[in-house]
């Protein structure tokens, strides 16, 4: 015979769901939260500053993209209009407003067609593989346009 459920077998069942839900979230593999870059929206727009044949003195240069990475202000502004335009809601702190074609790799600094709202932790992931690229392609053993598309698949692939 069953009984009828109990406020206390309710509890029970909430807790085992918000275990597997904590569970699931931190499991191996599960992916940050992030968003694809929209190819229409942000394309990905190069600095015509920089050319394979001036890589030297410029990203691979130590603390070049600093002299055109451009200010807070500007960037957050429009990070604010980008994630309604994408969608996104919560806090501007949860998100960078990055480069689809880093300043690491070329990109554009300013063209709104080559920023986008990127969450964290997931940028902060993409800031390591634009480093990698780019380390790659001061060595040689990529040339730029190589890395800017492997970037490009990247952020308009897997965010």
């Amino acid at each position: 015979m069953s009984r009828p459920p109990t406020p206390a077998d309710a509890v029970i069942a909430l807790a085992a769901v918000a275990v597997v839900v904590v569970l699931f979230a931190h499991a191996p593999g599960h992916r940050a939260h992030s968003i694809l870059a929209d190819p229409v929206r942000t394309p990905g727009v190069l600095n015509p500053d920089v050319t394979q044949a001036n890589i030297r003195s410029t990203i691979c240069r130590h603390g070049w993209t600093d002299t055109v990475r451009p200010p807070v202000s500007y960037t957050n502004a429009l990070k604010a209009k980008q994630m309604r335009q994408y969608g996104e809601a919560g806090s501007l702190s949860d998100y960078q407003e990055d480069h689809l074609i880093s300043l690491e790799l070329g990109g554009n600094p300013t063209d709104r067609r080559n920023l986008w709202p990127e969450p964290y932790p997931r940028a902060s992931d993409v800031d390591q593989i634009e480093n990698e690229l780019n380390d790659q392609v001061c060595s040689g053993a990529l040339t730029l346009a190589e890395a800017q598309q492997r970037e490009d698949d990247l952020k308009h692939t897997q965010g």
